[in-house]
This record gives structure tokens, sequence and C-alpha cells, in this order.
């Protein structure tokens, strides 16, 4: 591959991508009021949109291309990128989502992403190294090849380890959780820096996996999570062969220390704040009562400068999971992907500048208050923005829901958002339908369009800020009936669904497909709405000026 050409699509990935955005939640089927394994992902890749990729019959000896560039926004859809290698092809493939990162297939196997730091000696020459398979390259293999997450599993570090992981999110490392309707297992990767051949025999790759505990939850904030691995132990721990040996090798872990080997400690480099500030928030709200937290929690909006005086909590406070103190459903975890540190020192929309004293001389809050201040604004103003769960710059995320006890067509609810997740609608599409509808298939960053449910969300995105306290009312007025009628038709839908499967399957998915298209434009209908009444509401010429 041309040396301008990878320098170019290096550029593009690191410019375009929210960096260090992507919180992965992760919930086992006895640690969700329903009994569905919950794995999500919040805030992907710049190609948010999503198209359904049919399963395929391939003749014996074909091979399959490895793409670089499958995360990018601006090609026309299906195209995946530059061919870097092959790969042998199967002679079947499932039927899966695609996107950014793809998440989902047709058996409820579902996969959520979240780069990670690592040590500098790790990362690649992206025009020397010979590795080829990137992260979301493994996952799109993993989704048309495999049922299970086992299966999938042992497919991805096969790739890793075979063809060398080649990191696509500025040169980091990855953190995936592979789920399925029964079980969810995180695995977390590192390259092993340049110099690596295929023909050496030597893995391409260093990872580690580790099972879910199914009563338990997790978070992962862009930060690894593994701690000590128990070789030993393998329906719950996996590993390849050079997860202890790589240290001992570059001097970062010496065995007659006597100290024990944790992995977290080892490969990844010392903890930045986006990640323990979401670790804190995460599992003070979950388990408020597991310990005693750091105490980060204030309404006084001056208290937001507590921040630089704050303790600086280790790493090992935090579990890998735990079992929640009451079960979380699929809101809760909206709720979580929303999360703008409300009520603590990290909330901007609470920070002092935003007050001003009236008439009485009481401080009250401006009515453009919002806790997505922009990079001017933040100028401005002097507010030190800190990293929300929920990003105004972000471009997509989704939650998987996979019920065990359903067919897979209806069993795997696939909960998609676009743009931001605190401003947009969730909208469930289901494991078997076969087609979307045209506007989640739309997006050009560079031009807008009114077929585009990403345009509809971010039209109304950008008018919040004419009148934000005020508007974002207008917003919730709007778009959560609408969600909540999605979770109140779900009983209703899977009774038509199940009495249609006996009779007539493909009626049954037909049936799917319509109502997920229905709903999609919906949404694209509510937000087009919202924005005639949030310009006629709050104009600047009403405001003043």
């Amino acid at each position: 591959m041309n040396k301008k050409i990878i320098a170019g699509l290096v550029l593009t990935l690191f410019m375009s991508f929210p960096v260090y955005a992507c919180t992965v939640i992760v919930a086992g089927k006895k640690a969700t009021k329903d009994g569905s394994v919950i794995v999500s992902h919040s805030d992907a890749g710049p190609d948010c949109r999503v198209h359904i990729v049919p399963g395929q019959k391939f003749k014996e000896g074909a091979l399959c291309p490895v793409y670089w560039g499958m995360v990018e926004s601006g090609r026309p859809l299906g195209d995946y990128g530059d061919t870097l290698g092959f790969i042998p092809q199967v002679r079947e493939t499932y039927t899966y989502f695609q996107s950014a990162y793809p998440q989902m297939n047709e058996h409820q196997l579902a996969i959520a992403e979240s780069t990670t730091s690592q040590r500098e000696e790790l990362k690649l020459d992206l025009e020397s190294c010979k590795q080829i398979m990137t992260i979301e390259q493994a996952q799109a293999f993993a989704l048309q090849r495999c049922k299970t997450a086992r299966e999938a599993l042992d497919l991805i570090t096969y790739l890793l380890e075979t063809y060398g992981f080649r990191p696509s999110c500025v040169g980091e490392s990855e953190d995936l959780v592979i789920a399925d309707p029964n079980e969810a297992w995180v695995l977390e990767v590192f390259s092993v820096g340049n110099g690596w051949e295929p023909e050496s025999g030597k893995p391409g790759a260093i990872w580690a996996a580790q099972r879910v505990p199914d009563d338990h939850v997790l978070m992962i904030p862009n930060w690894s999570i593994i701690r000590e691995i128990h070789i030993e132990d393998t329906a719950n721990f996996r590993a390849s062969s050079n997860y202890m040996q790589e240290a001992i090798d570059r001097g970062w872990y010496d065995t007659e220390s006597g100290k024990a080997f944790i992995w977290q400690d080892v490969y990844s480099p010392l903890p930045r704040e986006w990640a323990t500030s979401r670790f804190w928030l995460f599992y003070s709200q979950v388990a408020p009562n597991l310990k005693e937290w750091p105490d980060r929690n204030t309404k006084d909006p001056f208290a937001g400068d507590e921040q630089y005086i704050q303790y600086v909590e280790p790493l090992s406070i935090y579990p890998f999971s735990v079992k929640p103190e009451e079960k979380i459903s699929v809101q809760d975890v909206m709720d979580f992907q929303r999360s703008t540190f409300e009520g603590t020192i990290y909330d901007k929309e609470n920070a002092p500048v935003w007050y001003y004293p009236n008439d009485k001389g009481e401080l009250v809050k401006s009515a453009h208050a919002t806790p997505f201040p922009t990079k001017d604004m933040r100028k401005v103003l002097g507010i030190n923005m800190r990293r929300n769960v929920a990003r105004a710059r972000g471009e997509y995320g989704m939650i998987a829901q996979l019920r065990s006890w359903l067919p897979d067509a209806l069993g795997g609810i696939y909960w998609l958002y676009v743009d931001n997740a605190y401003t947009s609608a969730y909208v469930p599409m289901y494991a078997g339908v076969t087609e979307l509808d045209e506007s989640f298939k739309t997006y050009d960053p560079n031009e807008f369009s009114d077929n585009s449910y990403r345009w509809a969300v971010d039209f109304v995105d950008n008018l919040l800020y004419l009148r934000w306290q005020d508007a974002v009312k207008d917003l919730h007025e709007a778009r959560d009936p609408m969600e909540q009628a999605f979770f109140d038709e779900q009983e209703k839908v899977d009774q038509n669904f199940m009495k249609l499967y006996e009779k007539k399957p493909e009626k049954a998915i037909q049936y799917l497909t319509e109502l997920t298209i229905e709903r999609q434009r919906q949404a694209l209908k509510l937000f087009q709405g919202l924005r005639i009444k949030l310009i006629t509401k709050y104009t600047n010429n009403k405001q003043g000026i």
C-alpha cells in the first residue's frame, strides 16, 4: 500500500475520531431486570450510518479482503476502505449490522468496543509494520462467522495473533466486550510493537480475556480493567501465550519480585482522569455501599474547583466487575450513556460562570447554561472542560439487549442513537430485520441532507444552544414519550411476532422489518418537527438582541 495513502488515512483517523470517548457498559443475565444480557457502546467511530450486510455463500478456496478505513465517514455505503491483505473466506456468512464498528448479527452475537491506552513502546509505525488486522475488521469477521461469544473470542484472537493487531484509533490498544444471550467476555488487546513478522510464529498481539460473572455489571472508560489473570481457570480466563513473557522481556515485570502480575498495571501507562472519573461515577452509582467512594457529589456551583484538590485514587479501588445493589435495565444504561456528571464537581452545566445576580441580588442560572460548552465558549467563559459520558461531538452508540428465551430474530434488540446520546433518541432494531429506513443509512458530514437521521438530530442539538435550559425541556417533552412507547409496546411486539412465527416465519420477519422502518421514520419526523418548534420559540429575534 502506498505510504502517502497510509499517512493520509492515519491523519484522517486522528482528526476525525472522538478520542477516548467510548464508554462500554455490560450486565450479565442475572444482573438485569428482565434476564437479558446487556452490552453497550457509546460514542463510536465517525461512520454513524448503519446498514444490513446479508449473509452470503462462497465457493471453496475463496479469499476475503482485510480492510483499512472501515470506521471512516465520507465513503459510499459499502466501501470499507483500502485492502491490506486477504484471509481465507468461509463457505457461508451470517447477516449483521455494519457501521463504523459492526456490533450485532442475526444470532444475537453482539460486540462493543472501547479504545484504551498502551505503553509507547508497543505502538506501531504504520508505514513499515506488517500487522494488518484492525479491531473493527476482526469484529466484522466474527459477526459474519460466529454464533456465540466463545466462538467469536476464539476467532478474533486467532485473527489478531495470526495477522497482527493494527490499531486504527490514535495508535492505541483496544477493549472488546463480546456477548451472546447467555454470557459476556471482556477481551483486551495490546500491540506487540514494530518488528513483528507474520512468518515468525510469534503472536501478533498481546491479549487477555475475562468472563463477566452472570450476576455482575462493569464499565470500561477507555481503560484496561483486567487485573490478575488466573490462566488455569479456563472457564473464566484466556490469554495469549506471550501475555506475561512480553512484559518480562521488556523489563516491565520481574518474576523474582514476589509481586503479583497485574495486567492492567503492566501494559497501561499512568491512569488519566477522563477514565478514573467515569470509573468513580459508575461504581459509586451501581454499588454505592461497596466501599467508601471519593465524595464528588455537590450542588454548589463553586465546588467545582475542588476537583483540583481531590485525592487521586488508585485504580485498584475499582473492581473488574461488581454485583449491583439493584438489577439494571436498558433504560438505566441509557441514563448513564446520557450522563453529564450532573450533581458532581465535574458538572459544567453548573459552573459558577453561568450564574448572575437578579434584581434581588440572588444568584440565578443563565438560560444558556449547557453541559456541552463549545471550545470557544470555554475560552471566553473560562470553563475547563472535563470529559462527560455523553458527548456533544459524538458519532453514534448502541445498547444490545440479548434475550435467550426468544428466537434470535426477535430476541436481539439493537438500540441505536446517533450524534449525542443526551439529545438523540434511541430507536430499536431487531436482529432479524432485513432492511432499514434510508435515513439511517444516509450521512455526509460535509453536506446536509434532509433525509438523514443524523443530520436531523444534529440540527436540533445545535438549536438547543439558542436557549438551552428551556429548549431541552421541549426536547424531552417530544422525545421521551416516543422512547417510552417503544418499551411499553415490547410485550405486544413479542406476542405478535410469535403468533406469526409459528405459522409463517418469513411473515414474522417482515413484521419486524416494517415495524423497525416505521419507528425510524417516526424518529426522523420527530426531530424534523422539533427544529421548527425550537427556531420558532427561541429565534434570536425574541432574545432582546
